[in-house]
């Protein structure tokens, strides 16, 4: 009888403590969040540099619009690529070319500029999208950390696993590991802080591939603002025929 209720109340022990990890995770997440994007919709101008062996490759400019509810729009902004346009809504992508009236189909892999992908330039957040645990503390690049393995929540996240390193210190986002569907590690992420409008925000993510170390990608977030477009835009077939400022 008393084994009973012994292992009774370490069962409900185990459980309290779950769900204590559960609401720090994303209680952690959201704070990490502040640090990518501290507006719910905007514009974030975004520039996306291609380096081989440490030598600068490509560049190119894009210009994201962000909405709630999973929406974001990528406008290509290069001269290359101008009249390119990719909307992700929740878990489905479409690339819409300006020498067709359809919109293709794409996957948040699908590459944009070197290690870049398009789920890499459409999503800036965590909390809505990761859920996992607390599962250590380490030190990157001198900085205390807690580690953090997140799953994804969705099926349209780029990542389905995500190991998070946030500074124990502030919270903010220090390095990811990427993994793919496969659970293989495909990349890593580092995030350099800058100062804008007096806080601090996540001005690069630096994406290093896991086999091809000499390769790396930095996306530099020029500039955030409240701008924004209407619903309509977020529409495929509205999308296709609509004209956008550049």
């Amino acid at each position: 009888m008393f084994k009973r209720i012994a292992v009774m109340m370490l069962a409900t022990l185990g459980l309290n403590a779950l769900a204590a990890d559960d609401g720090k995770v994303k209680t952690l997440l959201k704070q990490a969040d502040e640090y990518r994007l501290a507006l719910d919709s905007g514009r974030v101008e975004t520039e996306v540099r291609s380096f081989k062996a440490g030598a600068l490759d490509k560049t190119r400019l894009y210009a994201v619009y962000l909405k709630p509810g999973h929406r974001s729009l990528v406008l290509f902004r290069t001269a290359s690529e101008r009249g390119q346009k990719m909307l992700m809504l929740g878990d489905d992508y479409w690339l819409m070319m300006p020498s067709s009236q359809r919109p293709l189909r794409i996957t948040p892999m699908q590459k944009l500029l070197g290690e870049a992908s398009t789920g890499d330039i459409a999503t800036m957040t965590w909390g809505e999208d990761y859920d996992g645990t607390v599962s250590g503390e380490e030190t990157i690049d001198g900085v205390p950390c807690l580690k953090l393995d997140l799953t994804g929540q969705r099926k349209g996240v780029s990542y389905p696993r995500i190991v998070l390193y946030l500074s124990k210190k502030d919270r903010h986002p220090v390095q990811a590991e990427l993994y793919v569907a496969s659970d293989k590690l495909a990349k890593l992420a580092r995030f350099t802080l800058g100062t804008v409008e007096g806080r601090k925000q996540v001005t690069v993510m630096t994406l290093i591939d896991h086999l091809q170390k000499e390769r790396s990608t930095e996306v530099h977030y020029l500039s955030r603002s409240d701008k924004t477009l209407s619903d309509d835009y977020f529409n495929p077939a509205f999308l296709v025929r609509a004209d956008l400022p550049q």
